[in-house]
């Protein structure tokens, strides 16, 4: 979820709830608790781990950068529970749907660093805050020839839209750019290990999941892999009751 600091209440927009259950998942809010027992309990019985946009950047200090003058607001209960959800997500090898704010948490989470404003530090960058409508789409991105995100689009560039100043600048470990706006930011980001499904975009797939064949693409195959682990969960469970 997101936190609202002025009227201190958790939230979460709701079109990543209807996109999850409109492709066959079952949505459960994770609320901004970072204490480690209480995200290791309630991920125990997930099968999936969706990390959603935010309205806060990352905290430069966590992947060892001073504070740019253009930082937006930061939330530490944000990043501490993204954090510590992608952590049991790695340990259990689950997989994970990363969109946005969440990329840049999972770039982080895995030791890399981020452009922490878009405007004044990347040279010649196009506009990537397109403003309303926020489903439409705002450019193209250019996609890595065999990389998931182009097999689900069958295409080696797609249009999406756009609502970030942050971006990611030195990849993460585990971590494969596998997609790029005109003017060189990187927009999605895969993990290649064979034992697991991690895939983040810079974009929003929520907004535009109803008419966007890509965008439902990626929520299908999110809640298809969700049901892998889930069947194997249980094939350890079953394995571990006969012992």
């Amino acid at each position: 979820m997101r936190v609202e600091l002025a009227t201190n209440r958790f939230y979460l927009a709701r079109e990543y709830s209807e996109a999850v259950e409109a492709a066959g998942g079952l949505p459960v809010h994770i609320p901004l608790i970072p204490n480690p027992d209480f995200i290791k309990s309630v991920m125990a019985d997930f099968d999936g781990l969706l990390l959603p946009g935010s309205d806060s950047d990352v905290d430069p200090l966590r992947y060892g950068h001073q504070p740019h003058p253009n930082l937006g607001h930061v939330h530490p209960e944000k990043d501490e529970t993204d954090l510590l959800a992608l952590a049991e997500a790695e340990d259990s090898a689950m997989p994970v749907f990363a969109i946005c704010f969440g990329l840049q948490s999972l770039n982080v989470s895995r030791g890399g660093t981020l452009i922490q404003d878009v405007v004044s530090q990347h040279p010649n960058a196009i506009k990537h805050e397109q403003g309303l409508p926020r489903n439409r789409h705002s450019h193209r991105v250019r996609i890595l020839e065999g990389s998931m995100l182009g097999q689900l689009a069958g295409l080696d560039s797609a249009p999406v839209n756009s609502h970030h100043h942050q971006a990611l600048d030195t990849v993460g470990r585990e971590l494969v750019a596998t997609a790029w706006a005109p003017d060189g930011l990187i927009e999605a980001a895969e993990d290649p290990r064979d034992d697991r499904w991690v895939v983040g975009v810079q974009w929003h797939p929520e907004l535009g999941w109803e008419r966007d064949s890509l965008s439902l693409s990626l929520f299908g195959r999110f809640i298809e892999e969700a049901r892998k682990f889930a069947a194997t969960a249980e094939d350890r469970r079953q394995e571990s009751a006969t012992v």
